[in-house]
C-alpha cells in the first residue's frame, strides 16, 4: 500500500488486497502457538477480535484499512472497526498496552488481562497508533484519536529511558521485584525487563520508537477542503491550502498534559470563514472553549467553530486534567477490587522509591474515597500499609481482613516515568 499511493501503480493494490485474501484458510503449517501466532487461522473479514501475534495483527489491521479505503470495500472497514472496539473494550490494557501474554507475544482472552504479565509490547503501542491513525482518517471519530493518544503518552513514551540509551521492549504495570542495572553494553536475551535495557537481542523497538517519534507531526492535525482539525495537543505550527487556494495557519501553544489549555493562535487567514475544529478526549468531562471573548462548556467529541477568523485572533481550549479514579470491569480477574488513578491523558502509578522504609507496593492499599491531590507531577491520596501475616499456609477456613500498619499520604506519578530512579517495584492497580 505504501507504494500503491505514491505510484499510482494498480498492481500493488491488487498484491496488498491478495495477500489480505489469502489470510486465514489456514496455508501455513500449524505450530506451538497455533496459527492466529500469524493470524492465519480465521479469515481476516471473519475475526471478531485481534488475535494472535499482536504486533502482527495491528500491522495487518493497518494494511486491511488502507485497502479497505483505497477500494471502497465497505465489508472490510466495519470488520476492522468491530475487532477494532472488541478488542479496545476487552482485550486492552489501561495504558493502551496490546498482548497481554509473554508466551507468542500474542493477545489473550477477553479480560485476560494480569496487569504483572502483561506483555504491551512497545511495537505493539506503535502499530496500534498506526491503526488508531488509519481509522481515525477513515471514519473522522475522535475515539480513535484518544486511544492513539492514551497509547502514545503510556506505551511508546514509556518505553525510551530518558537519554535514549536504553528502552523496554515489553510494559508491565506491576513489577514485584526490583531490576538489576544491566551493563551499559549489554544485550538482554529476554524481552521481560524490570530496567531498560540498552539491547535487546531481537530490537525492533528502538527503530520503532525512532520512526514514530519522527513521524509525529503527521499525527496532530488533519485537513479538508473547509478547515483544519486538530486531534493531538502540542507546540505546533500548522499550515494548509483549502479549496480554492485559500491559505489557512494556526500555532498551537501548551503544557499539555501538565495542564489542560490549549491555545490556537491564527498566523493565516483570508477573512472568509472556515472551520476549526478540536478534539475534546472522552476522560475529560469539563471542559470549554473560549472564541471571541466568550467561553462555553463544550462535550467530549470533535467541537467546531466556523468564523471568518482573522489573523492573531485565538481560540483557547480548557481541558480537566485533574486526577480522576478509575475502576477496572468487574470480568478482570487479576485486578478485581484495585483502582487506578489517571490525571488526563496520564496513567499514574505507585513506586516503591516513593515509599518510606523499602515498604514494597505489595503491601499498600489505597482509600478510592479519599481526595486526590494535585501537585501536577505528583498526585497524592490516602493509603495505608498492611501487616503481612507469616501464616504457615496461606489459605483458612474464614475470611481474614489484613491488618493496618500505617496510614499514610501515597504518591503517585506518570507511569512513563517509572524505573527512571533506579531499581523499583511498581503497580498501576492498588487494592482498596
Amino acid at each position: 500500500m505504501e507504494l500503491a499511493r505514491p505510484t499510482g501503480e494498480g498492481r500493488y493494490l491488487d498484491q496488498a488486497a491478495l495477500f489480505l485474501d489469502r489470510r486465514g484458510h489456514q496455508t501455513l503449517s500449524d505450530i506451538h502457538w497455533g496459527r492466529s501466532y500469524f493470524q492465519d487461522d480465521i479469515p481476516i473479514k471473519d475475526q471478531v477480535a485481534f488475535t494472535g501475534h499482536a504486533v502482527r495483527a495491528l500491522y495487518l489491521a493497518s494494511a486491511a484499512v488502507d485497502v479497505a479505503i483505497e477500494t471502497g470495500d465497505d465489508d472490510l472497514l466495519e470488520a476492522i472497526i468491530g475487532q477494532w472496539e472488541r478488542t479496545v473494550a476487552r482485550r486492552t490494557c489501561l495504558t493502551g498496552g496490546m498482548g497481554s501474554h509473554h508466551s507468542g507475544e500474542m493477545f489473550g482472552d477477553d479480560f485476560v488481562l494480569p496487569p504483572d504479565r502483561a506483555y504491551a509490547e512497545t511495537c505493539a503501542g506503535v502499530a496500534s497508533v498506526m491503526l488508531s491513525w488509519r481509522l481515525l482518517l477513515a471514519t473522522g471519530e475522535p475515539r480513535f484519536a484518544d486511544l492513539a493518544e492514551c497509547t502514545l503518552f503510556n506505551v511508546v513514551a514509556t518505553s525510551p529511558a530518558p537519554d535514549g540509551r536504553a528502552f523496554f521492549y515489553a510494559n508491565p504495570l506491576h513489577q514485584r521485584v526490583p531490576g538489576v542495572v544491566p551493563e551499559p553494553n549489554a544485550v538482554s536475551n529476554r524481552a521481560a525487563s524490570s530496567l531498560r535495557e540498552p539491547w535487546f537481542e531481537v530490537s525492533c523497538c528502538p527503530t520503532n520508537i525512532a520512526r514514530t517519534f519522527a513521524s509525529l507531526a503527521a499525527y496532530i492535525a488533519t485537513q479538508d477542503g473547509d478547515g483544519i482539525q486538530i486531534h493531538q495537543y502540542a507546540d505546533s505550527r500548522i499550515s494548509t491550502e483549502l479549496d480554492g487556494g485559500r491559505r489557512i495557519g494556526a500555532e498551537v501553544k501548551t503544557r499539555y498534559p501538565v495542564d489542560g489549555r490549549v491555545i490556537v493562535r491564527l498566523t493565516e487567514s483570508d477573512g472568509d470563514p472556515w472551520t476549526l475544529t478540536l478534539r475534546v478526549p472522552e476522560w475529560s468531562g469539563v471542559a470549554s472553549i473560549i472564541e471571541r471573548g466568550e467561553r462555553k462548556k463544550v462535550a467530549p467529541g470533535m467541537v467546531s467553530m466556523r468564523a471568518p477568523f482573522q489573523v492573531g485572533e485565538e481560540v483557547i481550549l480548557d481541558l480537566d486534567v485533574a486526577p480522576r479514579w478509575t475502576f477496572p470491569d468487574w470480568r478482570i480477574d487479576s485486578i478485581r477490587g484495585c483502582v487506578a488513578v489517571e490525571r488526563g491523558p496520564l496513567v499514574l502509578c505507585v513506586e516503591s522509591v516513593d515509599l518510606p522504609g523499602g515498604v514494597d507496593v505489595g503491601m499498600v492499599h489505597i482509600d478510592p474515597g479519599s481526595e486526590l491531590r494535585d501537585g501536577e507531577d505528583i498526585v497524592t491520596a490516602a493509603g495505608a500499609f498492611i501487616e503481612a501475616d507469616e501464616d504457615p499456609f496461606p489459605y483458612s477456613a474464614s475470611q481474614t481482613t489484613p491488618a493496618c500498619r500505617e496510614e499514610v499520604e501515597l504518591a503517585l506519578t506518570p507511569y512513563h516515568n517509572w524505573a527512571n530512579r533506579g531499581p523499583s517495584t511498581m503497580r498501576v492497580w492498588i487494592p482498596r
